[in-house]
């Protein structure tokens, strides 16, 4: 008599008698590896309180029963929701308009794509907003936040670090920044772009910065100012134009560099953007580039690469830059209690006909 003609009622053999009707069950999963329930809710959520033989037998019965794991009953039993929250502290119009963003979110994405966490773009553009997503965080709706655009006076990070959820911005607030960061070698990239421009003869070398209460904007003209006085050249403040990032304050802020100072032969954007804004008012002006006035930008994204001149560049590395945020941040809500971490991607300039 062969044994399965002594099977009780209810016991499972193959894959279908298992399945039953419904979704497998988690008390199927340890019938099938002979193991306790409380044991496949370890292996499930990720628990190291669990021996190599117990974790494997586990997964081969998930695998060979197909169970996938209650959502909602998981994030009930370990507080957690599988959701980070990707935050622009900026208006849809930069959102859309600049291509450094779409560069990040396709780095993050990039990076949660073999994993389970869901990805959540917010944009807060006002003090309602603000306050809404502070409530948000409040109740743990997320296990942890990527902060993008970080400004000197946004009062989210603090709120970020007051709560003590797992968190990394691009870009910091300043030198002491308690929380974990990733960003570009700004101060270094600007260096080389000034750098680049003296070496081709240039003597009047104005800028354009970004907003000043971004410390992103702040080490850019750092690192102007730094390559003028290596060089032996005076920092001359009618010869920075301040902006916002933006192609209209970049046409703006060279429309009053041109009044200010009209001899000025070169001029080192704090982005892309702003170049490609400061390029269109230099010809409205009828200034020619390189032939009159050198001009370079930052971040070498699509739009240094479609102009006309091409632009020349300082390359950050952005999609990496969300690849390592988000990298950082899984590390993170893993073990909450790691230190904080900065790191510093360097730059690179990329030389094309503007300069």
């Amino acid at each position: 008599m062969s044994s399965t003609a002594h099977r009780p009622p209810g016991a499972l053999t193959g894959p279908e008698e298992r399945r039953g009707p419904g979704r497998p069950t988690l008390e199927e999963v340890a019938a099938l590896a002979g193991v306790g329930r409380g044991t496949v809710s370890r292996v499930i959520n990720g628990s190291p309180r669990v021996s190599e033989k117990a974790k494997a037998a586990v997964e081969q019965a998930v695998a060979e029963l197909g169970y996938v794991p209650n959502r909602a009953a998981r994030t009930l039993v370990t507080s957690r929701t599988d959701a980070i929250a990707l935050v622009v502290p900026e208006a849809e119009t930069r959102l859309f308009s600049e291509p450094y963003f779409s560069d990040i979110i396709s780095g993050v994405s990039a990076e949660l794509a073999d994993g389970d966490m869901q990805l959540l773009l917010v944009l807060v553009r006002n003090q309602r907003e603000r306050d809404r997503l502070s409530a948000y965080l409040r109740a743990q709706r997320v296990d942890g936040v990527l902060l993008v655009a970080v400004h000197r006076d946004d009062p989210l990070p603090t709120v970020l670090e007051d709560l003590r959820i797992p968190s990394v911005l691009a870009g910091r607030r300043g030198d002491q920044e308690p929380l974990s960061y990733v960003a570009a070698d700004n101060a270094g990239g600007a260096r080389m772009a000034v750098r680049h421009l003296l070496r081709r003869g240039c003597h009047r070398i104005a800028t354009i910065t970004g907003p000043l209460d971004m410390e992103v904007a702040q080490a850019r003209l750092g690192g102007y100012r730094a390559a003028l006085e290596e060089a032996g050249r005076q920092y001359r403040e009618e010869l920075v134009g301040l902006a916002d990032f933006t192609e209209q304050g970049g046409r703006a802020a060279m429309r009053e560099l041109l009044a200010r100072v009209p001899e000025l032969d070169a001029v080192f954007c704090a982005s892309d953007v702003l170049a490609a804004g400061a390029l269109q008012e230099l010809r409205a002006a009828g200034r020619r580039v390189p032939d009159d006035v050198a001009l370079i930008g930052f971040d070498d994204s699509i739009v240094a690469r479609h102009t006309d001149p091409a632009m020349t560049s300082v390359r950050q590395p952005i999609e990496e830059m969300g690849r390592t945020m988000a990298r950082l941040l899984l590390e993170e809500i893993a073990d909450p209690g790691r230190a904080r971490r900065q790191v510093v991607l360097a730059t690179e300039l990329v030389v094309r006909e503007s300069a």
